[in-house]
C-alpha cells in the first residue's frame, strides 16, 4: 500500500456540496490496515461519520455478521472517526425510518463483503437505499468492497453459479461490470470472468480488481479511477488480452 490515499494523491479535503462524493471499488481488504489510507482519504474533508453497511455477509449468520461489524469499528476507530454500523438483514430491515436515519450526515459509505446477489435484491428500491444514495449525491463517499462493488454496478451474477442469469445492482456504475479479487478468481472462477468478458455490451467495460487493491474516482463520477494499494487493476476486452494497471496508473472506463 503506498503511504498516501487517493485525497492526497489528487487533492485531499474536498467540501461536501451538491456534487456527487468520490467512488471506491476495491477487490479485497475492507477495514484492514491495507486499505486505511484509501479509507482515510476517502473521509477526510467530510463529516467522521464513517456507515458500515455489513447486509452481504447477513445469509452467513450472526457470527460472520459480527465479524464484519467488529472489524469495522476497529476500523474506524484506527482512523479516528465515528463508526455508525447500519445492520440491514433482510429487505424489511432495508424499509425501516430508523435505519435510513442513520446514515444522515455520513462521511463514508462502506458497502462490504459477501454475497453480491443478496446485497442487490436486499437495498435495491429501498428507505435505506434511498438514503445511501441521497447521501453520496449530496458529497458524502461511497465504496464498496467485493460483493459491494459489485452490487453498485448493474450486472450482478450469482458467483458460485455463472451459468444462471445477472441480476440488476444498485445502478451507480451502470457502465461497469466489476470482478473483484480478481487475482484469485481467474482461477476459482474462470468462467465467470470469460462470461462478464465476451458478453459485455460495446459501451460496457469490464474491470478487474485485484486482492489489496481499489480504484477510487475523486471527482464522483465513475469514469477515471486511480489505482491505489499492493496489486493490479484489468481492463478484460473479450477474448482478447487483460491490460493491466498498477498503483498509482490511471483506468479510464
Amino acid at each position: 500500500m503506498q503511504a498516501q490515499g487517493p485525497g492526497q494523491a489528487q487533492g485531499s479535503g474536498q467540501a461536501r456540496g451538491s456534487s456527487p462524493g468520490p467512488l471506491a471499488l476495491v477487490g479485497s481488504g475492507e477495514y484492514l490496515p491495507v486499505m486505511a489510507g484509501v479509507e482515510s482519504a476517502l473521509i477526510e474533508g467530510r463529516p467522521p461519520r464513517y456507515v458500515q453497511i455489513p447486509t452481504a455477509a447477513a445469509p452467513e449468520g450472526k457470527r460472520r455478521l459480527q465479524y464484519w461489524i467488529d472489524l469495522g469499528v476497529a476500523q474506524a476507530e484506527r482512523l479516528g472517526v465515528e463508526p455508525v454500523p447500519v445492520v440491514v438483514r433482510d429487505r424489511d430491515e432495508a424499509g425501516s425510518r430508523d435505519l435510513a436515519a442513520l446514515i444522515a450526515g455520513a462521511g463514508l459509505i462502506y458497502l462490504s463483503g459477501g454475497s453480491p446477489l443478496f446485497l442487490a435484491r436486499t437495498l435495491r428500491g429501498t428507505r435505506v437505499w434511498a438514503a445511501i444514495e441521497a447521501a453520496w449525491r449530496a458529497g458524502a463517499a461511497l465504496a464498496g468492497c467485493s460483493a459491494g462493488a459489485i452490487a453498485l454496478t448493474d450486472w450482478v451474477p450469482a458467483v458460485r453459479d455463472p451459468a444462471s442469469e445477472p441480476e440488476p445492482g444498485l445502478g451507480v456504475l451502470p457502465h461497469l461490470r466489476v470482478l473483484p479479487h480478481f487475482d484469485t478468481m481467474t482461477s476459482w472462477a474462470p468462467d465467470l470472468v470469460a462470461r462478464a468478458a465476451t458478453g459485455a455490451p460495446p459501451e460496457t467495460t469490464v474491470l478487474g480488481i485485484d486482492e489489496d487493491t481499489a480504484v477510487v474516482d475523486l471527482s464522483g463520477h465513475g469514469c477515471q479511477w486511480q489505482v491505489h494499494g499492493r496489486q493490479q487493476a484489468w481492463i478484460l476486452d473479450g477474448d482478447g488480452p487483460r491490460r493491466p494497471f498498477p498503483a498509482g496508473d490511471t483506468v479510464q472506463t
